[in-house]
């Protein structure tokens, strides 16, 4: 049997070996080159061979000081909700998935060096990363998160409102009454959101730890696989805004929509739909088929978000535990100093 081995790869080698679908689009070479000029310490992109056949992918993010190492994927403080690894193995059988999900996951273990006691690791996996059992036998500590996500490709745009809750029915066809424009502005529009999103975390004096430049290195590195979504009123004045990235399966509420309303109405109710209609009608997103809302593990925030009829869909975070993780931990909290407040929103 032809044993498993691992590469570091370049960005180039990241993106031509990167399935065309199965994936988020954090996992995308954009992002990560995004993420790489903007994060402070040293990206790893780890492929999984057997012979020639690529079986696994996984990016990590490593920052080391005097108290200890930190690996983590995604970075704190930088809006991600989820990256980890990627399955792709060469067979359908079950049995082969968990071989080159143990063997992948044991093998980038040693490589990184984490069974150090000065080592932190946290990993926040994506949706698609069903089976995170072998870093739970390995000792780590493996916890659930949920997040959203609205069925929009095996659905017409009337089956999909038909599950909304009739409150935010009546609210989207009140805001098309309107003379409201919701329109894509691009980075322009990134930079609108951006200060919005810094003015509403200020009003509750709070940080927002997403430096701008990494949200525009982003939004012009995805292009057209970015839509930034800004809504205005009859006289051109700025309400609302959201920066939707796009993976070729999942379009994501990424970043923006603080509250904001009009004549009493929620505008991010009728950007929310915008959205959808975008992602039913619009031939340059035809492989999308999900509308992801980024989070549903905020209470007060999943009263809104659950209206939606979104499908519940857990994800899992893999972090190191015992007494001597105290001193990488910190090094870990000195990252986040935005309390990583921003996935979970």
């Amino acid at each position: 049997m032809t044993q498993l081995h691992i590469e570091q790869l370049t960005l180039e080698e990241w993106d031509d070996t990167l399935p065309s679908s199965g994936v988020e689009v954090f996992h995308s070479s954009a992002v990560l080159d995004a993420i790489d000029q903007h994060f402070d310490g040293e990206m790893h992109l780890f492929g999984a061979y057997k012979g020639e056949q690529p079986v696994a992918l996984f990016p990590t993010f490593e920052r080391k000081n005097a108290l200890g190492r930190v690996i983590v994927s995604p970075p704190p403080s930088m809006g991600i909700p989820y990256i980890g690894p990627v399955m792709m193995p060469n067979s359908p059988k079950q049995t082969a998935y968990e071989s080159v999900n143990k063997d992948f996951s044991s093998l980038v273990m040693d490589e990184l060096g984490v069974r150090s006691n000065r080592a932190f690791v946290r990993f926040i996996c994506a949706p698609s990363y069903v089976d995170p059992r072998p870093f739970d036998w390995a000792g780590f500590a493996v916890s659930p998160a949920f997040t959203y996500r609205i069925d929009v490709g095996t659905q017409s745009l009337d089956d999909v409102q038909a599950q909304f809750s009739s409150s935010l029915r009546k609210e989207i066809r009140k805001a098309q009454t309107f003379d409201v424009t919701v329109r894509d502005e691009g980075i322009e529009g990134a930079r609108l959101v951006y200060d919005d999103v810094i003015s509403r975390y200020d009003e509750q004096d709070e940080a927002f730890g997403m430096p701008w430049e990494f949200l525009e290195s982003v939004v012009t590195g995805l292009g057209d696989r970015c839509r930034v979504y800004v809504a205005r009123d009859p006289d051109g004045e700025y309400l609302s805004g959201m920066v939707v990235p796009f993976s070729n399966d999942v379009g994501y509420y990424w970043i923006g929509g603080a509250r904001a309303s009009y004549d009493g109405v929620s505008i991010n109710n009728l950007i929310h739909w915008t959205v959808l209609e975008d992602i039913k009608e619009d031939d340059a997103l035809d492989s999308v088929t999900k509308y992801d809302l980024v989070g549903a593990n905020t209470e007060r925030l999943c009263n809104y978000k659950a209206k939606f009829g979104g499908e519940l869909v857990p994800y899992y975070t893999v972090e190191s535990t015992g007494v001597g993780m105290n001193l990488a931990k910190r090094t870990y909290q000195l990252l986040n100093k935005s309390g990583e407040r921003i996935p979970t929103k």
